[in-house]
């Protein structure tokens, strides 16, 4: 395989992928989150960071958390971010809060010029932090997930609805699951939050049970998602395995990673 300037990578004893990080790193001399994200080789290293807790957009959130704690404003992170805190891996681009109108009042009067910016001139809830470009959207109580029309589901008071994982407020998973459901439901172009939900309900193992305790409007599509998952499993297994739960006893080639949480 030849190098940028011809020259086989044994010849220049770098491997193809140490060869394309050293090109994008020296296009970027300070960290800037949005310019890793358009380096395909740094996009993944971020998310592989990412996942392990580190990167970026760990540091900002870790610091974002700090810095809203410090200044007494209710907050919590709802959207992808919150999906990972409540163990869903999913990588993601942005943080997503939920405030309050007074909460964005205090960050926007005590925190910007101070780590963080507004995304563009005009923005009044769409932000930046400074130092590593990583863009923070606020959504507010009382607002309304998907259509944004009324509806039984809307954004919580934070300060009432969080709980706190690793140091930073997150929505509790039942509120999440059901703005989850209801952006999915009535907003056009959301059906992966539908997908983020059918994820949460295989890796949480979430039961019956659990329908119990989210919106009417919206139990019966957490229903219908959770019983796909239990026809999937029986579709992988096979009329010969039905009813064979027994944990371990998988033939080669029927276990896929998550079967057992559904």
């Amino acid at each position: 395989m030849l190098s940028a300037n011809g020259k086989l990578w044994s010849d220049r004893g770098l491997p193809p992928e140490l060869f394309l990080r050293g090109i994008a790193m020296a296009d970027i001399s300070t960290p800037d989150f949005q310019q890793i994200l358009a380096h395909p080789v740094l996009a993944y290293e971020e998310g592989l960071r990412f996942f392990r807790g580190a990167g970026l957009m760990n540091e900002t959130l870790r610091r974002l958390a700090s810095d809203l704690e410090s200044h007494e404003i209710a907050y919590c992170v709802i959207g992808a971010v919150a999906l990972n805190q409540h163990g869903y891996q999913r990588f993601t681009h942005d943080i997503d809060l939920l405030m309050t109108r007074e909460g964005l009042k205090q960050f926007t009067e005590q925190m910007l010029g101070r780590g963080y910016r507004p995304a563009f001139t005009g923005a009044t809830k769409t932000f930046r932090s400074t130092a590593e470009n990583v863009p923070i959207e606020v959504i507010l109580s009382g607002e309304y997930p998907g259509d944004g029309k009324p509806k039984s589901v809307v954004f919580p008071d934070p300060s009432e609805n969080s709980v706190e994982i690793d140091g930073v407020k997150t929505i509790t998973l039942e509120k999440l699951v059901e703005l989850k459901l209801a952006s999915g439901m009535t907003g056009l172009g959301r059906r992966k939050d539908l997908a983020d939900v059918q994820e949460l309900i295989r890796v949480r193992r979430l039961d019956a049970a659990f329908a119990q305790r989210i919106d009417l409007s919206v139990r019966d599509v957490f229903n219908e998602l959770r019983e796909e998952l239990v026809e999937a499993r029986a579709q992988r297994l096979g009329p010969h395995r039905e009813g064979d739960q027994q944990e371990g006893d998988h033939q080669e080639g029927d276990h896929q990673e998550g079967d057992e949480n559904v």
